[in-house]
């Protein structure tokens, strides 16, 4: 798959290529030259994930800070 085309795949998406690779790779019945492209692209998905991921604590934290009160206590 290209970079382009990773770029493309949604988090459940990444994910789920990325756990058919790494099961693929721990069998270990792949070609060297196989092996090599099939981690490179284990490596791009992998750092894909991580920035879905972080994107989506991002906007979390911020949907959390929008929410909060804003002075006072409460109950008083």
């Amino acid at each position: 798959m290209t970079t382009q085309g990773i770029d493309n795949l949604d988090f459940e998406q990444a994910l789920a290529r990325l756990e058919t690779i790494v099961r693929r790779l721990e069998e270990g019945n792949v070609p060297l030259e196989q092996g090599l492209a099939s981690f490179e692209e284990g490596t791009a998905l992998s750092r894909l994930c991580q920035q879905r991921l972080d994107q989506a604590e991002k906007r979390i934290e911020e949907l959390v800070g929008k929410s909060a009160p804003t002075g006072g206590t409460v109950g008083s």
